[in-house]
């Protein structure tokens, strides 16, 4: 059996990459370029000699610096191009090769000209603002004031609050206003200030002026006719003109430290009417050469902004991948000569060969005199675990890896959830209409492959798009259990022939008899589509689908056990086999594997038994005389036996490996046994459940205590698990009846009407309930719960899941993490 199963070939994916620690030399010359092309390789996961100093300690500081201070400069160019509403080239433009130096130099030019233009551009933008502000005041503050023949204006504002008419307006002014309407301000000794302040303000700013002048004062505003951009936030702010009559010098200074608060800009207006116009004429004049200056401004701004977008991403990918490389040498230390810096790390060992060439090529190519030293050497780590995986694959994988990376070498669950978790979903979703819709949505995503790789997709799609091949099985099996179930949006078809049943009275459903009379042939696939609609359809399914989810989950169950097995083997750990793998197979089977075998029986002889009665008084009464519940001859005396297997299984689990250890660590404390002990310290070293620790740190106890928890939570976790699989009935149940009564409730009572209105929104409603319910929140529930059965219920048998992931130093790995 042994040379039978070392005979086999190995599975891919079933045993994690082998891996080997190695240590590399690599002289102080070529040391940044053989970095560099080992990234492009990426298989060489280097490991940290530096860890005990901080990142202001390390050798290479400088140069992160230098690599951190570009891409500062780099992000501020992108956000310079959104900011502009360019677009920058998604794709690196092939150009001239730049080094780190070159590159530098250029960046701080481009820097220092972006800054100046932007720098311009604001002063300029701040004059513009100021003149179109002057010119909305001296528009609008001009009517405001009191002409030379002393008209007033239309439009003032009291903050008492008390609106007059112009027709009682000079029975009811106060005396202030008949002096400015009197004559001009200059000779009723009232004095104005004019300005601009932003909308939002004006309430808090006319409040504080009249408290501060304790009324004393006349306000007037009137709305801008344009809105002005912010210089800072490129916004366009909403902004109202003010004039404010006062009288006094101490009011004047106060007024201005007010507006000055409020962040108002104050513009002297001349009461002079010509003068007015003759100003209104200059600033139009500069208005529009400022226009001009701005927008020549902008065309030379956005095209050394377009200019730089063609180069942003090669610049970026350059940027990231020194940095990536200085990070890394910051891992290596520096020989005793100060000549070579010396790096250890883990890699693949098929990678051996194209690490050697990798590390010549860069010794070439920097004129290095001295090549690089790479040998392998022992660690007492624990490897990296690295499973090399395909676009098909590595969905799987990454499901696997959530709940937990595999150890070093461990069975990898993820070859069989392959084919194993889209089943267990089909089992739940089982309609090959709705599989047929899935199959549709996979498709689409698979075609569109290569377009959808390279977009920035929300993080629903994303995870939809990760998973496409994941989705894609999951709806085949869909549609095979579809077909088992025969249901199609709940409706039956009778696609391999007729059926094999007929009603005993006029029709099934109303059926107070037997129901349906079989009068032919079973149906050939699939359950008969006459059970749809029948007295006994509930129940048939039931049971069918209840007895079919304790057989898959049994079979599953057996096969992480099975698998624990292979590793025991494969780690050379005979105690794992002889007192843990023998009675947990011999448990589980004793009581679950018996029950799926009377499942099989009672299906083949079509027996009357029933098999709650038998499992029950098994453990309760085992000698009884089964009477009619027996399915088979001698099925007493091998449940007694059965029973007393699985009361035996359970200190055979508990009891001997923990003194066995014991024994074995004392021999090997007294000095004996050393040819044996040998393999026994890799066995302590490598085995799964026993204390990993050193001999000094043996102890009984945590041993004893870690066995018991272990055994106990396998004899209850055979029972919760097995009860645990029946969610597969139920999902599909649940699956089952909400297809029926969107189907029946919905569709079928709206096309009873003879109305075409009534039609088409029940059929509305069905697609919905269909797309939303069934399609989507159907398809998520039974995703995670068979999630769950291969978390829990399946990977608990064998898979423990403490390693970590191999993390090689690779730049195609850096730019996934930045995207």
């Amino acid at each position: 059996m042994d040379r039978f199963i070392d005979d086999l070939p190995p599975m891919d994916l079933m045993r994690s990459e082998k891996m080997m620690f190695v240590q590399l030399i690599i002289p102080v010359e070529s040391a940044q370029r053989a970095v560099s092309y080992l990234g492009e390789l990426g298989l060489l996961q280097f490991r940290d000699l530096n860890s005990d100093k901080s990142p202001f300690q390390r050798t290479f500081v400088n140069q992160v610096k230098r690599c951190g201070e570009m891409s500062r400069k780099l992000r501020f160019f992108k956000e310079q191009i959104n900011k502009a509403g360019l677009q920058s080239s998604v794709h690196p433009v092939s150009g001239p090769d730049l080094d780190l130096e070159e590159l530098e130099i250029q960046l701080a030019e481009h820097e220092h000209e972006l800054i100046e233009t932007n720098s311009n551009s604001e002063k300029l933008r701040q004059t513009y603002n100021e003149l179109l502000e002057f010119k909305m005041v001296l528009q609008k503050a001009g009517g405001f004031l009191v002409s030379s023949n002393g008209h007033a204006v239309a439009e003032e504002t009291e903050l008492s609050e008390n609106v007059y008419s112009m027709n009682d307006y000079a029975d009811t002014a106060s005396l202030l206003e008949q002096d400015i309407r009197a004559g001009p301000s200059n000779q009723s000794g009232l004095r104005f200030i004019s300005g601009i302040i932003c909308k939002s303000k004006v309430l808090r700013f006319e409040r504080m002026l009249f408290r501060a002048t304790r009324g004393n004062m006349l306000f007037n505003q009137a709305p801008a006719d344009e809105e002005i951009m912010d210089p800072v936030t490129a916004e366009m702010v909403e902004k109202t003109i003010f004039v404010v009559f006062f009288s006094g010098e101490q009011a004047r200074t106060k007024i201005l430290k007010i507006c000055e608060a409020f962040g108002a800009n104050c513009y002297p207006v001349s009461e002079d009417l010509t003068k007015q116009r003759q100003i209104i004429r200059e600033v139009l004049s500069r208005l529009s050469e400022l226009e001009a200056t701005l927008d020549a401004g902008i065309r030379h701004r956005n095209k050394a902004l377009t200019s730089i977008g063609f180069h942003l991403t090669k610049w970026m990918n350059m940027v990231r991948r020194e940095k990536a490389v200085y990070d890394t040498l910051n891992m290596l230390n520096f020989d005793v000569t100060k000549k070579c810096l010396v790096g250890e790390g883990w890699c693949p060992i098929f990678a051996k060969a194209q690490i050697q060439e990798v590390l010549q090529r860069a010794t070439f190519d920097s004129n290095s005199q001295v090549g690089t030293i790479f040998h392998v050497m022992d660690s007492m780590e624990s490897p990296p675990t690295y499973f090399r995986t395909n676009r098909f694959t590595n969905a799987f994988q990454e499901i696997v890896d959530a709940y937990g990376v595999a150890r070093y070498q461990e069975a990898n669950p993820a070859v069989y959830a392959v084919i194993t978790f889209p089943f267990l979903f089909a089992v739940m979703f089982g309609d090959w209409g709705h599989g047929i819709c899935l199959l549709l949505g996979a498709l689409v995503l698979i075609a569109r492959e290569r377009k959808l790789s390279n977009q920035k997709l929300g993080s629903f799609m994303e995870m939809l798009f990760g998973g496409r091949y994941v989705l894609l099985l999951m709806s085949l099996f869909s549609i095979y259990c579809g077909l088992i179930y025969n249901e199609f949006f709940s409706v039956p078809f009778h696609i391999f022939g007729g059926s094999a049943y007929r009603c005993r009275d006029t029709t099934c459903s109303d059926a107070y008899t037997a129901g349906l009379v079989k009068y032919r042939e079973p149906y050939p696939f699939g359950v008969d589509p006459s059970w749809r609609g029948s007295r006994s359809e509930l129940p048939f399914l039931n049971s069918l689908k209840m007895k079919m989810s304790i057989l898959l989950g049994v079979t599953q169950m057996n096969l992480g056990i099975i698998l624990s097995y292979f590793d025991a083997r494969f780690f050379g750990s005979s105690l794992d086999i002889r007192y843990q793998f023998v009675p947990q197979l011999i448990f589980l089977n004793s009581l679950f594997g018996y029950l799926s075998l009377l499942i099989i029986i009672k299906w083949c002889t079509g027996s009357q038994a029933d098999l709650y009665h038998v499992m029950i008084y098994m453990l309760l009464s085992p000698t009884d005389d089964l009477g009619e519940n027996e399915l088979f001859w001698g099925q007493r005396p091998l449940q007694i036996l059965l029973l007393l297997l699985a009361t035996v299984a359970v200190p055979w689990m508990l009891f001997p490996k923990p003194f066995i250890l014991r024994k074995l660590h004392t021999e090997r404390f007294q000095g004996h046994t050393y040819g044996i002990l040998g393999t026994s310290e890799m066995d302590l070293e490598v085995e799964p459940d026993s204390a990993r620790q050193h001999h000094e740190d043996f102890n009984f106890s945590e041993i004893f205590v870690h066995q018991m928890i272990h055994s106990i939570e396998f004899v209850l976790g055979a029972v919760s698990n097995t009860a645990s699989y029946l969610r597969l009935w139920a999902l599909s149940l649940a699956h089952s009846e909400l297809s029926t009564v969107f189907y029946e409730k919905v569709l079928l009572l709206a096309w009873g009407y003879d109305n075409l209105v009534i039609r088409l929104v029940g059929l509305a409603v069905f697609a919905f309930a269909t797309a939303f319910i069934l399609l989507m929140m159907e398809t998520l529930s039974a995703f995670l719960h068979a999630l769950r059965l291969h978390w829990v219920e399946f990977q608990n048998k064998f898979y423990h899941g403490d390693g970590y992931k191999f993390r090689p130093f690779s730049f195609a790995l850096i730019n996934d993490e930045e995207d």
